[in-house]
């Protein structure tokens, strides 16, 4: 039996979103209010797009803190919002390019980016699967539906080009996979396929290859190649302790590309010091642990997975961004999630949360992730 405690939700959560939503609008703000003078003639603009979308989630939130039936684990709603995704990822090489990328649904103003709702949508659609389906995982035909449906969605995503969701996307169902009962012999499979894809990928075009160069290389070319992650170290290392206090950036003024999205922990790390980063970093590590807790504590297999999922998907893009920011990684352009403006991003993490609030209202017993 499982039984929905109102208002059970977990407190550490909630509290570290929304300190995190907090200090991501002060940042977009700290970091765009030149910009969108200048620019859009309203020093308020990119707060205000912010604001909305945090408003949108924080809705989304409680919607579902409220809602006693666990609809998103419906077979109907999954395989909709899979299919709803699917055709948002096709529309996309229909709308004009962006920076010579399809990535955007532009519509009546609104745009909108359709590989965030991907990755959400695998996970819940993965979370079914390996519930369904937990006692053939042993089978190597049950993993062609989900390694199928993996690979289309990657490869919509690789044609964009995103590259980096598109690794990020497919690390974490991997991940999924294994703790969701699948063996690990299928994984060496899985490798041999996916490996030459991604390589194919990466030397398909020259900016790739350069950017991996980039990384191999820091010291060269740092007028071009490396002109941004230098900017960036720049900044983390003006800050020094305690920062050159906020809003007193001088990266963020035509210096450091992307500074109000892919590359805000840098601004953090110049306004606010190293004790900004580091709460930074101590704030998703909060996160991490709340989100597992609640995983582990899930009334069944399919709310356990899809919980882990929805809480790597955050996470382990943090991680990934901040390791670009910090020079450890190529760069990939992929934004600090909560942190970083961008209202498609924003949305659905929100909702993702708003998904792990609802798990963990709910108690009864539960099976044990394998």
């Amino acid at each position: 039996m499982e039984i929905f405690k109102p208002y059970s939700f977990d407190k550490g959560l909630f509290l570290t979103t929304l300190a995190m939503i907090t200090l991501g609008m002060v940042m977009v703000y700290s970091a765009t209010g030149v910009l969108a003078g200048e620019k859009m003639h309203q020093t308020f603009y990119f707060l205000i797009q912010q604001a909305v979308g945090a408003g949108i989630g924080f809705v989304f939130i409680f919607i579902m803190m409220s809602i006693k039936k666990p609809f998103y684990q419906n077979k109907y709603f999954i395989f909709g919002l899979l299919a709803l995704a699917f055709i948002l990822l096709v529309l996309c090489f229909s709308m004009p390019a962006v920076a010579k990328t399809n990535r955007w649904i532009s519509m009546f103003g609104v745009r909108f980016q359709p590989s965030e709702l991907a990755k959400l949508s695998l996970i819940l659609f993965l979370a079914l699967y390996l519930d369904m389906k937990k006692d053939r995982l042993d089978e190597l035909p049950m993993l062609l539906v989900p390694l199928a449906v993996l690979f289309l969605f990657v490869l919509l995503i690789l044609k964009e080009p995103d590259f980096g969701t598109a690794v990020l996307t497919f690390g974490i169902c991997a991940v999924l996979l294994y703790i969701g009962g699948v063996k690990l012999r299928y994984f060496f499979c899985l490798g041999l396929v996916s490996l030459p894809l991604f390589v194919f990928y990466i030397f398909q075009a020259r900016y790739r290859v350069d950017r991996f160069l980039a990384f191999l290389y820091p010291d060269k070319d740092l007028l071009s190649l490396n002109f941004q992650v230098a900017q960036s170290k720049i900044a983390l290392g003006s800050g020094g302790l305690l920062g050159v206090s906020l809003g007193e950036s001088a990266q963020k003024l035509y210096f450091l590309p992307c500074a109000h999205t892919d590359f805000i922990f840098a601004i953090i790390g110049e306004e606010l010091g190293l004790v900004g980063t580091l709460a930074t970093v101590a704030l998703f590590v909060i996160f991490l642990w709340r989100g597992l807790v609640i995983a582990f504590k899930a009334p069944n297999l399919f709310s356990q997975i899809a919980a882990a999922g929805l809480t790597l998907m955050i996470v382990a893009q943090a991680l990934l961004n901040i390791t670009v920011v910090l020079g450890l990684g190529p760069a990939k352009g992929v934004p600090l999630p909560l942190l970083s403006y961008g209202r498609s991003s924003l949305v659905t993490n929100l909702f993702a949360i708003g998904i792990l609030l609802h798990i963990s209202q709910r108690k009864g017993d539960r099976r044990t992730i394998k």
